[in-house]
């Protein structure tokens, strides 16, 4: 009897895998979203500074143009990931995109002719309209990086894992309907949370799990800040997020000082240097990065002692 229960629960098994492999990345309805862009200097300049947090590291390609390349870092459990050209050609690129359909896919994943972008391309629900716009704007820019080029990486390869996580838990995110507003930057809770969770998504490589992050209720969920999500260096080889809650294996012992020195300059207190894919964010100022210090004090701590972490 008892294996007659294990060979219908393989068959179970079994079928569904194989449905969800035939299945692939579903495709979504794209809802229309009526915007045009200023593009004012200023709003181009703060999109160039949060596109080098947020885009240009996965999306640079040769000569520095976003034209898309292998993902690296990625485990090997999402399958073959490739970031798309996001230059402003209109064949090879987004120039054929409005405004309102870059925002839209920013915000829920999902492209203009209803494709998805799987997991392993970061959701915006909860940043502020005003910090998409100007992304926005800077990819409409002279910039040098955006000008339109026919190079384009190939096709991503998700893996089965990924196609199941897609159709059933890691689906698009919703569209606001009211616009976001920035927080008050006088507030550095206020700012920390924002920056840590709608923004740059520290939580996502800094949390136990990419499976079990959630974009839109990133606190809730468990392992939250505690690190220990497998990520990869240029070589392959396994780097584990660290702990970045104040607990003793966390960072309980670092001061501000130290920690923007981290995070700007990849330097921990011992002078040793952080490990991609932990670049140096130099673009944000010395008070952002003292302001997410000051949110992550208000994280429950975790006891996870990270071995060979970022």
């Amino acid at each position: 009897m008892k294996r007659a229960i294990k060979i219908a629960g393989w068959l179970v098994l079994s079928g569904g895998a194989a449905y969800f492999q035939f299945k692939g990345i579903p495709s979504f309805e794209a809802q229309t979203v009526n915007l045009k862009v200023e593009g004012t200097p200023q709003q181009i300049a703060n999109g160039k500074r949060i596109a080098a947090l947020l885009c240009v590291q996965c999306h640079a390609g040769n000569e520095g143009k976003l034209t898309g390349k292998r993902i690296l870092d990625l485990p090997a459990e999402f399958g073959e990931v490739y970031s798309m050209n996001i230059t402003q050609d209109p064949e090879k690129g987004i120039g054929n995109w409005t405004d309102g359909q870059l925002k839209y896919f920013l915000r829920t994943g999902i492209r203009p002719n209803g494709s998805y972008a799987p997991p392993y391309m970061p959701k915006y629900p909860t940043a502020a309209d005003e910090d998409l716009e100007d992304i926005i704007a800077w990819l409409r820019s002279n910039s040098a990086e955006v000008q339109p080029s026919q190079e384009k990486a190939p096709p991503s390869k998700p893996s089965l894992m990924t196609k199941i996580l897609v159709n059933t838990v890691m689906g698009p995110m919703p569209y606001p309907e009211k616009r976001i507003a920035k927080p008050d930057t006088t507030d550095q809770l206020a700012l920390g949370s924002y920056l840590a969770n709608s923004l740059m998504g520290c939580f996502a490589c800094h949390s136990r799990d990419f499976k079990t992050n959630n974009d839109l209720n990133p606190v809730q969920f468990e392992g939250y800040m505690g690190g220990g999500n497998p990520l990869l260096d240029f070589d392959g080889n396994v780097v584990v997020s660290s702990n970045i809650t104040f607990d003793k294996t966390g960072i309980a012992g670092w001061t501000k000082e130290q920690f923007i020195e981290a995070v700007r300059h990849a330097k921990r207190p011992d002078g040793s240097l952080l490990r991609y894919p932990m670049l140096p964010q130099i673009t944000l100022t010395d008070y952002e990065v003292g302001s997410i210090f000051e949110y992550l004090k208000t994280v429950p701590p975790i006891d996870n002692p990270i071995s060979r972490a970022l």
